[in-house]
């Protein structure tokens, strides 16, 4: 799997504005802050007294929303489910992603400690007054049921 840190992942996206950013946290993580330019998929779902749950339409709005053959750059807060989205797309048939590995927030060990800076830590630019077509709602309305 390709994986590259935050900076590198802005470095791309400023080089080539067709790259994107497949921000798979939550709706709620996304709306709290994200990358520019990122859209956003959960790869898992935050349910009241459950916690995290796995988003059963996560292919599907994938598929109705980014090309096969597209340059994706894919992030989370701290590499996990990035990795684990790499993997799903890749069955899919994606053929050029890259890990964001530290993420929105960043790396961390296995006390919490963060070994490498993310996004938001390393001050890169975040979305401010983003476009709706951003959002997971509007993405999820683009899939066919």
């Amino acid at each position: 799997m390709k994986e590259v840190s935050a900076q590198e992942a802005n470095e791309i996206m400023q080089k080539d504005g067709s790259v994107i950013y497949l921000d798979v946290r939550s709706t709620q993580e996304f709306d709290q802050g994200h990358p520019m330019r990122a859209v956003n998929i959960p790869i898992m779902n935050m349910v009241p007294g459950m916690g995290m749950v796995p988003n059963e339409d996560f292919v599907r709005v994938v598929e109705a929303n980014i090309p096969k053959d597209t340059a994706v750059l894919i992030g989370c807060k701290s590499g996990g489910r990035s990795a684990r989205a790499v993997e799903i797309l890749s069955q899919m048939g994606f053929q050029n992603l890259t890990n964001v590995r530290s993420g929105f927030v960043g790396a961390m060990d296995m006390t919490g400690r963060i070994v490498e800076p993310g996004w938001s830590l390393l001050n890169l630019p975040l979305c401010s007054a983003c476009e709706e077509t951003a959002s997971y709602s509007h993405l999820a309305s683009k899939a066919k049921k």
